[in-house]
């Protein structure tokens, strides 16, 4: 993958990450005993947040000069 491409990726995941983030605070309004749910969604998240990460890194190198 190109910068460009990198960049865009880096867009759809922060998007996908921040729906993930409403989801799970709806749900928790609507039905607070639906852990299951939840926890499923909270694991989409942290991979996600994952993969957000490895792009910035490649993205962003952190060079201590």
């Amino acid at each position: 993958m190109d910068q460009t491409e990198l960049r865009q990726k880096l867009v759809e995941l922060k998007t996908e990450h921040r729906d993930l983030d409403a989801a799970v605070a709806a749900l928790l309004e609507r039905s607070p005993s639906n852990h299951v749910e939840v926890q499923r969604l909270k694991k989409r998240k942290l991979a996600l947040r994952d993969r957000i990460r490895q792009i910035e890194s490649l993205l962003y190198p952190d060079i201590i000069a």
